[in-house]
């Protein structure tokens, strides 16, 4: 791939499809979202509307985070806040399907509601090859996909999509996005799911279990860093497990460990960490997060397995 001319036919391609009408970006912070953000601030400027739906299921400081970095970049970021409206869109479900759904769902909703507010036509949107492949091939259901489930925008939602990196993989996204000067921060970021937190949560959605799966995720991802695998995460499991703690029987969570390497995601291997990490990691979530009894690591390939749990 020539990395320079996908830049400039992309800046072309989204200014001439917007015109002069404005455009709206959804920011996650990820290395998709972050390069069509800065490829549409590139070709419109200032009549991008760039936004990070705090939806509750995000990386500890997250939103913060993000938005710090974009305004380094001169790009302003705004945070909305819609925690309480995932919650309920997630209330009672088990299965992974109808999890994906519902957050589809109400992050579309809340895309087209802030697109009515602003008054812009289009949504940049960081979809990639991977994305559309697992969704057409009926692997699941990604929460970005809607033209190849069948869904129109404009007629749903009220808006037309623009998606500039649906021909690339992850590691093609990856030299777009050094090419354009995306942040280490960012670039080097492992992928993070689009239904965030909820793709690493078995059983129901609550935000009280996505606090726990939050700060497991965060230690694994602390002690792992020096390795920098391709995505290291942590998983919290429907049922309980029986531990001992200060000489009391103890019942309480599962914690799964997956890390992976992997060049492209359609494919992966499990990373062969340290023994001795994978006790540090073990001992700071016991000890770090209260209601968890059991710690293990996960070893399947992609495939059989998928890279997330749902």
């Amino acid at each position: 791939m020539d990395t320079r001319a996908f830049i400039s036919e992309q800046i072309e391609f989204i200014r001439k499809t917007v015109g002069e009408a404005g455009a709206l970006s959804a920011l996650s912070g990820g290395v998709d979202s972050s390069t069509c953000t800065l490829l549409a601030w590139r070709a419109i400027g200032p009549r991008l509307k760039v936004v990070f739906i705090d939806d509750g299921l995000m990386r500890e400081g997250e939103p913060q985070q993000v938005k710090s970095i974009f305004a380094s970049l001169g790009i302003p970021v705004e945070i909305v806040e819609a925690q309480a409206d995932f919650f309920k869109a997630l209330a009672g479900l088990v299965d992974p399907e109808e999890k994906r759904k519902a957050f589809r769902e109400a992050f579309y909703t809340t895309l087209g509601r802030l697109v009515r507010e602003s008054g812009v036509k289009f949504l940049i949107q960081g979809t990639i090859a991977a994305d559309i492949i697992e969704t057409r091939g009926g692997i699941k259901t990604q929460h970005n996909i809607l033209e190849q489930i069948g869904i129109d925008p404009e007629l749903s939602f009220g808006f037309k999509v623009i998606e500039p990196l649906k021909t690339l993989f992850k590691h093609e996204v990856r030299e777009v996005a050094r090419e354009l000067g995306l942040p280490e921060a960012i670039l080097k970021r492992m992928p993070f799911p689009g239904p965030g937190l909820a793709a690493r949560i078995l059983g129901e959605v609550t935000p009280e279990r996505a606090a726990i799966v939050r700060r497991a995720t965060q230690i694994v991802e602390e002690e792992v860093s020096p390795f920098q695998p391709f995505q290291a995460f942590a998983v919290l499991l429907a049922d309980k497990g029986t531990g001992v703690e200060k000489g009391q029987r103890k019942f309480g969570d599962i914690i799964i460990i997956r890390s992976v390497e992997s060049r492209d995601a359609m494919t992966a291997e499990p990373s062969p960490l340290p023994w001795e990490v994978l006790m540090r990691i073990t001992r700071r979530i016991i000890e770090e997060i209260p209601s968890v009894a059991r710690v293990a690591y996960e070893l399947t390939p992609k495939p059989p397995a998928t890279i997330e749990f749902i």
